[in-house]
């Protein structure tokens, strides 16, 4: 298993996948690492999401595969034994942050509050995610979380687009972004592979200034 951490640093951006057929997972991922975005989430939003996980994995080993939307013991343990390589969560309870902490499965827990931030670090988890971003204050939100939790990394998710990635990307706290402007739905229901490279190759071109060890 690759540490979540690495996973993180792996690509500026983390697409947030939804997926409704399992034929498109694979020229999906195909588009995206070719331009350059290594790590992907699928999000549990639709019954072909696991499927599409084992596809990626089989079709696709540049990729790295993640699952994303995942709010409980039973959805994280189908993600690790559809060969998931990490999980995500929206937020989080303390039995998932228990078990997650123990499963030896890659994990970034979703987190809102300050709170939220303790829980996490408390169980063992200093890589997380801010979701929802924007609504939780977003950049701001994110300078003030610096101070008191200087060994947290962030991927904030929620509301980010390729306007405003590089705002977040510019602060030392945070590892990489999500997002579902490089794959939204509709791309995908067109299969236009094409423009979502296209969008792939500019969002690796995003500089990061992360400083957090």
């Amino acid at each position: 298993m690759i540490p979540i951490r690495e996973i993180l640093a792996t690509s500026p951006v983390m697409p947030v996948i939804v997926l409704d057929r399992v034929g498109d997972a694979i020229p999906l991922a195909d588009a995206l690492v070719s331009g350059g975005i290594l790590v992907i989430e699928v999000t549990l939003r639709t019954p072909a999401a696991l499927s599409c996980v084992r596809a990626i994995r089989a079709g696709v080993p540049n990729a790295v595969v993640g699952v994303g939307a995942i709010t409980s013991i039973a959805e994280l343990n189908s993600a690790r034994d559809a060969g998931a390589q990490f999980g995500v969560s929206p937020g989080t309870t303390q039995a998932l942050l228990a078990h997650a902490a123990t499963s030896g499965f890659p994990f970034l827990p979703g987190t809102m509050t300050p709170s939220d931030v303790m829980r996490a670090l408390a169980a063992g988890f200093s890589a997380i995610r801010l979701f929802p971003a924007r609504q939780a204050g977003g950049v701001e939100m994110l300078k003030a979380l610096a101070e008191p939790f200087p060994q947290v990394v962030f991927c904030p998710a929620g509301g980010i687009d390729a306007d405003s990635a590089a705002a977040y990307l510019a602060l030392p706290n945070v590892a990489c972004v999500g997002g579902s402007w490089l794959a939204p739905a509709a791309l995908i229901a067109d299969q236009d592979w094409d423009e979502i490279q296209r969008r792939a190759q500019a969002a690796a071109l995003l500089s990061r200034h992360l400083t957090t060890q």
